[in-house]
């Protein structure tokens, strides 16, 4: 489903180069669960924004789908993105104007997709939030919120789902509420996960973990 190749991010530290990431790469087949853990400022979350094509890489390559990534202009990453990709935010990502039932709609419409409404509607359902479709983020609780991102990520039914620390911003209690129905609804659809977290109970559950340390896979 996804490859990274020889993966490597630098960015400008004073007079010199800060390696973010050096020579990354493993392959994540489809159905897989994998979980990317390791210590804050690790380069976790760079990985990521690499994997999806939001950042772009120093060195090395991308391959989703079998497709390079980073071969491809910046309008056509964003189309294989919204055509290929989910994404689960510890901040949520909501639009504050758009009510839960327009944000989990907003990406099916923006897709072109017929019933985006029926679609939406079903998901929010199917996250125990029939009764809030009208609420606006501001009054829904994180859980809550949480849960609405996670209609949104899964409602286009996407090929891979790529989640940063989706409980960071949450209590134990609605964490593990959330990380079992992301792990229930993932299940139900047979999508690709890839996951940042620092909970390695969380990292458990996936079927592999890939560590992270000073920017390098550990072996």
């Amino acid at each position: 489903m996804i490859e990274a190749i020889g993966l490597g991010k630098e960015v400008p530290s004073g007079d010199g180069r800060l390696v973010i990431l050096h020579e990354i790469s493993f392959k994540v087949m489809a159905g897989e669960a994998v979980a990317i853990v390791g210590a804050s400022g690790s380069g976790k979350s760079t990985l990521l924004g690499l994997l999806a094509g939001l950042d772009v890489p120093t060195r090395g390559r991308v391959r989703l789908a079998g497709q390079d990534l980073f071969g491809l202009s910046e309008d056509a990453r964003a189309s294989l993105r919204g055509a290929m990709l989910g994404f689960v935010f510890q901040s949520f990502q909501l639009l504050p104007a758009l009510s839960a039932l327009e944000n989990v709609m907003l990406p099916l419409e923006l897709a072109g997709r017929s019933g985006a409404r029926a679609d939406a509607e079903q998901m929010l359902s199917r996250v125990g939030l029939a009764q809030r479709l009208g609420h606006y983020p501001k009054h829904l609780s994180g859980g809550e919120q949480q849960r609405v991102a996670i209609a949104r990520a899964f409602a286009a039914r996407p090929g891979l789902l790529l989640a940063d620390e989706p409980t960071g911003n949450l209590d134990a209690a609605t964490g593990a509420a959330i990380i079992d129905l992301m792990f229930a609804i993932n299940a139900e659809q047979g999508t690709t996960l890839v996951l940042v977290t620092h909970d390695e109970a969380i990292a458990r559950r996936c079927s592999r973990v890939l560590k992270l340390k000073s920017g390098e896979l550990a072996t």
